[in-house]
């Protein structure tokens, strides 16, 4: 008797959803387990993207659908390696995607790094957006802040740096994110990066939002403004890099707006050491940087103390290893060959059967919405066809119940797709008795209760 291809997915983000949608699409008879380690899908997008983005929250929206479908189901909750085992996997699926993310911080390895105050752009995020896998309190005591890093992930930072907090009352951020922000005494937020405006990261949108508060004065200066033949082919070959190196040039040109936060965008200063005394952050010290010709920059010798009282790197994310699961440590990402997991890092090393993955854990945490479809794309393939010569595994309890009632026989307390829009209804009532659309839950056991109440 035939049945559906059994797979399961480890994490219900974007890489995680789009991997569902491949899947579903593919024409095949699909039955997918969704499984995540947080009572809440979504991943980055709900605990990763600033508050006041709703925009790309929308992302949501086209996320929900996919889960709205009969085929695919969302256990949440359930933490692999811990709830849920490898071999546990094997008796249940045909094959396994791992599309775990990236939530770690890259480090920046200059002197200093170990004192008080220097943080991961990722620790603040966490923060900011009511992931409660972090801290519920920060300290926004210093008046002038250094972001390194010249991505969207350092806008983000520099921005909620910069805002007030009754700015941002109005998005879902929870109670203890609004009380914290209330009291930020940041005056001013120095954003540095190493090369120039058209080696930036930045996408277009995001950078002139810097501009749409009242309470931000975005500063450049005109000195930083610089290009060499390399990056002059880049703006005329990318209109997206045309786009933010114009409106960093009239960053620098125009006429101050009188806003009381300063934000500036420092190009070309390269971070060499943190200073610090007694332990805590007391400032940044930079090596000024030139073009040199070929797209790249080099040292000047040219150094530069910044008076700052904390440091937050947004130099990349950085994947975490799974149980049992081979990694690759230098690259921070599950050795695969097109989304099929390798046995290791060496030259000629097998894929191991019915082992996949997808999105930043399968490439590094660099590009967008559409790179990550096109990584969900590539792997299902790669899973259909291996399916199809008989390259998969042979689950000895494949019904769909089987997964459900394994995880009752051991007392997971998992969350399902249902149980999201119980929490999902619980987060509005919270912020419509405020005029918020949403106010987020941050205590796991609050989540879970909501979803399973």
């Amino acid at each position: 008797m035939s049945r559906p291809l059994r797979v399961a997915i480890i994490g219900s983000g974007p890489a995680g959803v789009y991997a569902s949608d491949a899947l579903m699409k593919s024409g095949r008879e699909v039955s997918i387990d969704l499984y995540e380690k947080m009572p809440a899908p979504f991943g980055l997008i709900r605990y990763g993207v600033a508050p006041d983005h709703p925009r790309i929250k929308g992302i949501i929206k086209s996320l929900h659908r996919v889960l709205d479908k009969p085929e695919v189901r969302l256990i949440a909750n359930v933490e692999f390696g811990k709830d849920v085992t490898l071999d546990e996997l094997r008796e249940l699926y045909d094959a396994v995607v791992f599309a775990t993310g990236a939530v770690g911080d890259r480090d920046l390895n200059v002197p200093g790094a170990d004192l008080d105050g220097h943080h991961g752009a990722g620790e603040f995020v966490g923060f900011y957006d009511g992931n409660p896998l972090f801290k519920r309190d920060w300290d926004l005591s210093a008046e002038s802040v250094a972001v390194v890093g010249v991505g969207n992930v350092g806008l983000d930072v520099a921005r909620i740096l910069a805002k007030t907090g009754d700015e941002l009352h109005v998005t879902e951020i929870p109670d203890n994110v609004y009380e914290t922000l209330r009291t930020n005494k940041a005056r001013e937020v120095h954003v540095f990066g190493r090369r120039g405006p058209a080696q930036a990261k930045f996408t277009p949108l995001e950078l002139k939002e810097l501009d749409h508060s009242p309470t931000i004065e975005v500063v450049v200066n005109p000195e930083d403004i610089d290009y060499d033949a390399v990056s002059e082919s880049s703006r005329r070959e990318s209109k997206i890099v045309d786009q933010v190196c114009s409106i960093i040039e009239n960053y620098a040109i125009r006429d101050p707006k009188g806003a009381p936060h300063k934000l500036f965008i420092h190009f070309f200063e390269s971070p060499v050491e943190i200073l610090g005394e007694d332990g805590k952050v007391t400032g940044i010290r930079t090596e000024r940087m030139e073009l040199d010709g070929s797209g790249g920059v080099r040292g000047t010798g040219e150094f530069t103390d910044w008076p700052v009282g904390a440091v937050y790197r947004a130099v990349g994310y950085r994947s975490d290893a799974l149980p049992g699961i081979p990694f690759d440590d230098r690259k921070a990402v599950i050795p695969n060959a097109g989304g099929r997991v390798l046995e290791g890092t060496d030259e000629g090393a097998g894929h191991i059967t019915g082992l996949y993955t997808t999105g930043w854990v399968k490439r590094g945490p660099v590009g967008l919405i559409g790179n990550t479809k096109g990584d969900a794309n590539e792997t299902v393939a790669n899973l259909l066809e291996d399916y199809d010569a008989g390259n998969t595994f042979a689950p000895s309890k494949p019904g769909e119940d089987e997964a459900l009632a394994f995880l009752e026989s051991k007392g997971v307390p998992f969350v399902t797709w249902d149980g999201w829009y119980s929490l999902d209804a619980a987060e509005r009532k919270l912020g419509e008795a405020e005029g918020r659309e949403r106010k987020k839950i941050v205590e796991w056991d609050e989540m879970v209760e909501a979803a399973r109440g």
